[in-house]
């Protein structure tokens, strides 16, 4: 359905071509009426980017949500946006899952809290678009997007990412699990933990998908995944605990199932405190992207664009970097040198001789269905 959309836009694109062809010179050169930044689906169309800048000045302020600060660098992020621009950010419930601020955008529809902005899994932006949630927006670096990173329209947008990795607390671990496998060992008893509801949360339906590929599973293939949950908390080893920053430094959750740019952080964070080993599983190497969508109608949407505008240029992209995380340009940034080599350094280390996986939105979806439907069971 997206290559026929994609192909449909270039016929259009040729047309427009032609007739601009044919009405001359003085129509070729006419230069279109700026638009409300409500309704804009580009910097141009609002007057350019100082255009875009003024407007959302102007109005000061920015809704984000579910954007932890210390969830790939996002603390610096807000902060280093705030303070460019001079625009007030209000973070809301930033412990939500992907689920929650698709509600919230809905709930809070017409109220000056309603979000601007979320960063969710892609089968909710996908849904959110299809429920026309969303405004459609490109943002200048849009031609550096991978075609499969986008919605044609510009309703949704990948914007970083990972592989699911073990984080483990060094002194209560006494044998490093290196596999996912390894995590049914009996040593492990009370210490295996995902970072929230799989049903609901990005990295927890992520760590799912790993353990079925670990067992057997593929990405048209979930349930191993979720059979594997069964044996665990069977075998009395994964505990009902979300994992976060606290939990990790308390010792709650001697061993995780996350993103590795958020185990990298546990580990910054947790510095001096435990010893936060952090190892990308041999049996599974599964890939990950979060999605950027705009709220159609938000109370902010000059901010909203900028903010966009802000997270996929060099210093946005990098500033996820810094946090471990993989930028969706960051292969293009590597190519014109703009990446920063020393947090390029730091990325957790992927297995040589791994394939890395990632699921298509087709299969994620028909996964999040199954995951939906057998969760409860285990």
């Amino acid at each position: 359905m997206r290559s026929s959309s994609i192909r449909r836009a270039a016929v259009l694109t040729v047309g427009a071509f032609v007739v601009a062809g044919i009405a001359g010179p003085a129509n070729a050169a006419a230069k279109p009426k700026p638009v409300k930044p409500a309704v804009a689906t580009s910097a141009a169309a609002v007057g350019g980017m100082a255009a875009l800048i003024k407007a959302a000045k102007k109005e000061g302020e920015l809704n984000v949500i579910a954007l932890p600060r210390d969830w790939a660098n996002y603390g610096e992020i807000i902060t280093t946006f705030s303070k460019k621009y001079g625009i007030k950010v209000n973070e809301q419930s930033p412990d939500v899952s992907s689920s929650d601020e698709i509600n919230a955008v809905v709930t809070l529809k017409g109220q000056s809290r309603q979000p601007d902005v979320v960063d969710v899994r892609l089968t909710y932006a996908v849904q959110g678009a299809e429920a026309g949630l969303f405004a459609p927006y490109k943002v200048m670096t849009w031609n550096d997007l991978p075609a499969t990173a986008k919605d044609p329209s510009g309703q949704w947008t990948l914007d970083y990412g990972g592989f699911i990795a073990i984080g483990y607390n060094a002194k209560l671990v006494k044998t490093p699990p290196t596999s996912i496998k390894s995590l049914l060992n009996a040593e492990y008893k009370n210490q295996v933990a995902l970072n929230g509801d799989p049903v609901k949360a990005g990295a927890a339906f992520a760590g799912v998908y790993a353990a079925a590929l670990a067992n057997g599973g593929s990405v048209t293939n979930i349930q191993p995944g979720i059979d594997f949950f069964s044996q665990l908390k069977k075998a009395g080893n994964f505990i009902p605990v979300e994992a976060t920053p606290a939990t990790v430094q308390s010792g709650q959750t001697p061993i995780t199932l996350d993103w590795d740019y958020l185990q990298a952080k546990y580990k910054d964070e947790a510095a001096g405190k435990v010893d936060w080993k952090v190892v990308v599983p041999s049996d599974a190497v599964y890939g990950g992207f979060y999605t950027q969508a705009i709220t159609k109608g938000g109370p902010h949407p000059a901010a909203a664009r900028l903010w966009e505008e802000f997270l996929y240029s060099d210093q946005g992209q990098n500033l996820w970097l810094k946090g471990g995380a993989r930028p969706i340009r960051l292969e293009v940034m590597k190519a014109k040198g703009t990446a920063n080599k020393t947090y390029l350094a730091n990325l957790p280390e992927v297995p040589s001789t791994a394939k890395p996986t990632f699921a298509t939105l087709v299969q994620q979806l028909n996964a999040a269905v199954t995951l939906a439907q057998n969760w409860s069971k285990i």
